[in-house]
């Protein structure tokens, strides 16, 4: 089924990111010595890197035609789509990455926290007491953007249990990732959709970089995760930006 097309107009919807991926540049400024070591690393960097190699070519799913440059904080938008996880998300697979964003920070909190959570769940600690890491804390951006269009919507909801699975991930995403190849087909610009983590929280993921409007950061928060009667229990709290 084929959902229903529907006007958003909605601004400053969140996207949580990590701090190290907010800012510009290179990394390499720190390891060259001088303009001409850092020329030659940037170019050695350039023909391995798959950040750059997307950005000069484009991915299987998304050519430099659609990626967008020259306006402020275009990288951001640039790496949502060019760094897609190797098994997808909710509605992309690995050839393609959107912009997520969600009505509310609170929203965006609950669907980063419980991928992380499920992540360092996952791993192996065999010096820990409880087998996982005890307690893990990194800082996130919020970034803001607005969006102004036509947008594919699972209303009612009930039409598209199949979609909004919870688990098991990444197994639950088939569904959702047959409909977004389905859509991209049709020239969809993505998908608005109730948020999977939190009752009542609405998410979009968007198809088209050129449709993130006005991308820029608003705060930084540290969030710690700690391992706590067979869970992690979450603690945010808001940090100066220049903090890491």
């Amino acid at each position: 089924m084929i959902p229903p097309v529907r006007r958003i107009d909605r601004d400053g919807m969140h996207r949580l990111i990590p701090s190290r991926y907010s800012d510009g540049g290179t990394v390499l400024e720190d390891l060259a010595e001088d303009d001409s070591m850092l020329e030659k690393l940037v170019r050695l960097d350039g023909a391995t890197n798959d950040r750059i190699q997307g950005e000069q070519f484009g991915l299987v799913g998304i050519s430099t035609y659609e990626l967008v440059y020259g306006i402020p904080n275009a990288h951001i938008i640039r790496a949502a789509f060019l760094h897609p996880s190797p098994t997808g998300g909710r509605f992309n697979d690995s050839t393609r990455g959107v912009w997520y964003a969600a009505d509310k920070f609170e929203t965006s909190l609950d669907e980063v926290g419980y991928h992380k959570a499920r992540r360092l769940a996952d791993m192996v600690v065999p010096e820990s007491p409880s087998g996982v890491p005890e307690e893990e804390s990194s800082t996130y951006d919020d970034w803001m953007a607005d969006f102004h269009g036509d947008f594919h919507s699972l209303q009612p909801a009930s039409d598209f249990v199949d979609c909004l699975a919870s688990e098991p991930v990444p197994e639950c995403y088939a569904e959702s990732q047959k409909l977004a190849r389905q859509l991209l087909r049709q020239q969809s610009n993505g998908v608005y959709y109730p948020s999977v983590r939190r009752k009542g929280g609405r998410c979009l993921a968007c198809f088209r970089p050129a449709l993130v409007y006005q991308p820029r950061r608003d705060s930084r928060y540290r969030i710690t995760f700690r391992w706590e009667r067979q869970r992690y229990r979450r603690d945010v709290q808001e940090v100066s930006l220049d903090e890491n």
